[in-house]
């Protein structure tokens, strides 16, 4: 993780004496933490690393405990992905609100869907441009299958388990009308989880929209905030003027995941090995790129 200590740009006066003045320099506006969560969650190879707690964690402890600051900023753009790694930081985030006594305001960009909106609903309020997509509070499993492709290349599939369930959904056989009937057991059930954190989280605010917001359609953010999914259309800058004075400056703290400080914590490699394990992560790396183009790609981004 990586703290950059360097101010947002600048949302006060524009001008130079403006900016430069005795006053301006001295000033004791408060400071707002920005966390940006980014991305698709849960999903990770050695090359591409999604949000995860554990990779969030130590920037959430550094967020809430700037001292003296009243609130922290969530910035969100995320399509979502699991739906364990999107509970996990969204509890922690309500245990760290809870016990350091700071507001939480959470701020979609291009989309805080399905379990971008869960970490949204993180927050005490939410806003987003009127051209955000919000929502997709449902579930999903997707894969491929390659019946047809092994059988086409004359590869044998061979599998040896114990239990007679072990084996299931496997993308090389065929699928199976009991195993899929199991696997939509177990996302209604992650699913009513959801419906009842959006409720604890919105209240009354969603009362008049009813079912209807669990679907898993998604909207924009002027249609998001009818809906009550929301609470305004307003960007971070604005809203923090309006909330804490022209004064207040936003320190950012976000994400590092560079490769080389992933790669870093491997140990020693002769030369054979790292590269096996690099072809390997490439590889890996290849999927979960597709993969996450898809996620991104249900919302026309």
């Amino acid at each position: 993780m990586r703290v950059d200590s360097e101010r947002l740009p600048d949302i006060g006066p524009t001008s130079f004496w403006d900016k430069f003045s005795p006053g301006r320099l001295f000033s004791r506006g408060e400071v707002i933490p920005v966390l940006r969560l980014f991305g698709t969650i849960g999903a990770a190879t050695p090359l591409r690393q999604g949000l995860t707690i554990a990779g969030c964690a130590t920037a959430l402890e550094r967020a809430f405990s700037i001292k003296n600051a009243p609130a922290v900023i969530l910035q969100i753009n995320s399509p979502g992905g699991s739906p364990v790694q999107s509970r996990l930081i969204y509890e922690r985030i309500r245990l760290l609100a809870r016990q350091k006594k700071k507001r939480v305001y959470a701020f979609a960009e291009d989309v805080a869907a399905s379990g971008g909106y869960m970490l949204a609903c993180a927050a005490d309020e939410i806003y987003a441009d009127g051209s955000s997509l919000v929502g997709s509070i449902g579930v999903l499993s997707s894969g491929f299958g390659f019946v047809h492709l092994i059988h086409k290349l004359g590869v044998e599939r061979r599998v040896y388990t114990s239990g007679e369930n072990k084996f299931q959904l496997d993308p090389f056989k065929p699928e199976k009308p009991e195993e899929i009937e199991r696997l939509k057991r177990i996302q209604e059930i992650v699913h009513q989880d959801f419906i009842a954190l959006v409720k604890e989280s919105r209240g009354d605010r969603i009362a008049a929209a009813g079912d209807s917001l669990f679907t898993g359609e998604f909207w924009s953010g002027r249609q998001a905030l009818e809906l009550g999914l929301i609470d305004g259309i307003m960007d971070m800058r604005t809203k923090m003027r309006a909330v804490y004075g022209d004064g207040v400056r936003l320190k950012l703290i976000s994400t590092d995941r560079g490769f080389f400080r992933r790669r870093a914590g491997l140990g020693s490699f002769s030369g054979a090995e790292y590269g096996i394990s690099f072809a390997k992560g490439f590889a890996d790396d290849l999927i979960s790129a597709l993969e996450e183009r898809a996620i991104w790609a249900r919302f026309g981004l």
